[in-house]
């Protein structure tokens, strides 16, 4: 797949214009709406938003609180988007279900704007699965599912900020027909999350997928993003593929460059997670195998059926191990 191209790229930054970023949500895909029916085209896009609810129950609502004010105002533009889904790990309520804060918010704010999809998951890959899946049984064929992190710190200025305009990632999906569209966040290059990306997920996904990896890298430095939107075609082929509950944005990405989808990107703004804090070495390590454990399965799926498959398999297998070692090894200079 090639770089964005010419007429795409003008388009996109005309989306990304600061100045548009304060403009009500879904105001340009409305305007589309209308002139699509006019010229008889096929029924306009319905956006799909998923909001993934924290594992961890903050502390207060300062965060949360801002991002169901952008859900309220979701659930409000009927004629642009589904009724949101809140999709809430029943781990995650059980361990607060007799605490009078997280009932009452739950109850008031949570399920007053969308509707909850309470699931056991093994990780937040797997909230995703379901609440994708949900979603995926309301839409059409031109629908587009817009995926929500709740976990970070909307409650910031720039929190609000990037809230006010992030309705653009999954317009960019509607607006140029991307099949898939990454949000990216910027972050300096000290930051854990983006060091674990550059010496861990990179050296990896060279080594099991190098052509990929250099066209993945052309739209994005963050391969493990958590903001995403999809086209329902794209997601519907992703469903029936397996789903791993770690890394799925890899995973994601790899197959939209197996089968040439449209790839577009939308930096989201410096917000960071919730709770602040860099990844020590132990995650580190943690995310580093886990990514390799998922590359190993996916290039059997694709090639465990070739002649001589194995010895491809055993020489890749060496190799990944030496790239987890080396990573692990920079790493634990860089993190504490």
């Amino acid at each position: 797949m090639l770089p964005i191209t010419k007429e795409l790229g003008k388009a996109a930054q005309k989306i990304h214009d600061p100045n548009m970023k304060n403009a009500s949500p879904g105001k340009r895909t409305s305007s589309a709406k209308t002139k699509t029916q006019s010229q008889g085209r096929p029924p306009r896009s319905v956006i799909h938003p998923i909001i993934i609810y924290p594992f961890q129950q903050p502390s207060d609502s300062l965060d949360l609180g801002p991002l169901y004010e952008l859900v309220a105002r979701l659930n409000a533009r009927k004629d642009v988007y589904s009724r949101p889904i809140t999709v809430i790990d029943r781990k995650t309520h059980e361990v607060n279900a007799q605490k009078t804060e997280y009932v009452e918010f739950r109850k008031k704010t949570v399920s007053a704007h969308s509707d909850i999809l309470d699931v056991w998951c093994v990780d937040t890959c797997q909230m995703w699965y379901s609440g994708l899946g949900f979603a995926s049984e309301r839409g059409g064929p031109s629908d587009v599912y817009w995926l929500i992190p709740g976990d970070f710190n909307y409650g910031s200025t720039i929190g609000r900020e990037v809230l006010s305009r992030l309705h653009d990632l999954p317009e960019i999906c509607v607006e140029l027909e991307q099949d898939l569209c990454i949000g990216e966040i910027p972050t300096d290059h000290g930051n854990s999350k983006q060091l674990i990306d550059t010496y861990g997920t990179f050296a990896l996904l060279y080594n099991w997928f190098p052509e990929e990896a250099r066209e993945i890298r052309q739209y994005t430095e963050r391969p493990r993003s958590e903001f995403f939107a999809i086209r329902h075609g794209f997601l519907k082929e992703m469903l029936l593929r397996r789903w791993y509950a770690h890394e799925q944005t890899v995973v994601i990405l790899l197959h939209a460059i197996f089968s040439r989808k449209n790839i577009s990107r939308f930096l989201v703004g410096h917000i960071t997670d919730l709770p602040e804090g860099s990844d020590t070495l132990a995650s580190a390590l943690q995310q580093v195998e886990r990514t390799e454990r998922v590359l190993r399965s996916v290039w059997l799926e694709r090639h465990k059926n070739i002649p001589d498959w194995i010895g491809r398999f055993r020489m890749l297998e060496i190799q990944s191990e030496q790239a987890v070692r080396t990573s692990l090894n920079i790493l634990q200079n860089l993190l504490p």
